[in-house]
């Protein structure tokens, strides 16, 4: 891997992309939502399939033809997904369980609106339902899938798209996950909270499996997309001081990212050879940056306490012992 090029804040999903073409080749994965939608694209390019997820059909048909147009080779398969329904998430994945093809790689890269307070038809709040129980409880139901993918030089991969933002927050507030309170809710603080559990779930998940499978966690970057681009979720992205006064992206205080620069690291740790010694491990501009993780989502103790918390929420226990 001497040939692989040093990467850096400017890097993009492209040049990663086509420095692990090898690797990406004959690969199966699923990308969900998003800042996914880059990565699907580029990874489009050299792998056997990738899977496109979200939860509207229209979206999704429109962002197969665009990844299509730019990639007339590349095999996509849509899966409509709504990771704030358990009900949901269990019908995708057993659709996916019924793919003859298997999945090297899972990609989590969705998160809910940082909006007011709401709460799911599960009666989780929004924000910690879509970006950590959903995905979690997808990540169960198709471990077997993943684990098939196994071999002696191979290790199939999940990769959980946190936030450098996490740092801001508290870590996890367990009674709020099963005790919501709109009283004590705030956007921005379901946002930390979210992208801690990714990166807590991320080290649980390599000790559980005990390194069957290979997490990541990674900060895409500070990115102008959806999430707070959308008027209900300005006053929340203010107030955590990545939007200005005038609503616009806070240029003095955080170096912005585009979308090809933001996707690059997805796509690193999704793929990078040379970090498959260091699963468990947090990414920043496509490399290692486990410095960069609060004490209080990188407890060994919190990750446990939050997978069993968890698992008492889906109602279903996440063990690898059929697999292992």
């Amino acid at each position: 891997m001497s040939t692989v090029p040093a990467f850096s804040f400017t890097t993009t999903a492209d040049e990663v992309a086509t420095a692990f073409a090898g690797e990406i080749k004959g690969k199966n994965g699923t990308s969900l939502d998003g800042l996914g939608w880059e990565a699907a694209r580029v990874i489009a390019k050299h792998a056997n399939l990738v899977i496109i997820t979200g939860y509207n059909e229209e979206r999704l048909r429109l962002s197969e033809d665009a990844i299509k147009k730019d990639v007339p080779s590349a095999n996509i398969r849509r899966l409509n997904l709504d990771l704030s329904s358990l009900a949901a998430v269990r019908k995708a994945a057993a659709e996916v369980n019924t793919y003859s093809e298997p999945i090297h790689v899972l990609i989590h890269n969705a998160a809910a609106p940082i909006l007011p307070f709401r709460l799911t038809v599960d009666g989780l709040e929004s924000q910690i339902a879509t970006g950590h129980v959903g995905p979690f409880l997808f990540t169960k139901l198709l471990a077997a899938k993943l684990l098939a993918t196994r071999t002696p030089t191979y290790t199939p991969r999940v990769v959980f798209v946190s936030s450098i933002a996490h740092v801001f927050g508290s870590g996890i507030d367990l009674d709020a996950i099963t005790h919501p309170n709109a009283e004590t809710y705030t956007p921005q603080n379901g946002y930390y909270e979210a992208k801690s559990a990714n990166i807590l779930t991320a080290i649980e998940l390599l000790k559980r499996s005990k390194g069957a499978i290979n997490a990541y966690s990674l900060h895409p970057g500070v990115i102008s997309t959806k999430l707070n681009s959308r008027e209900e979720s300005i006053a929340a992205c203010q107030a955590m001081g990545i939007l200005g006064p005038d609503g616009l992206p806070n240029t003095k205080d955080f170096p912005w990212k585009t979308i090809a620069q933001g996707a690059a690291t997805t796509v690193a740790a999704s793929f990078d050879p040379r970090i498959s010694d260091k699963p468990g491990s947090y990414l920043d501009d496509s490399q290692i940056a486990n410095e960069a993780v609060a004490a209080h989502s990188s407890d060994p103790a919190s990750a446990e306490r939050l997978w069993t918390l968890t698992e008492e929420i889906i109602g279903e226990e996440f063990t690898f012992e059929p697999y292992q």
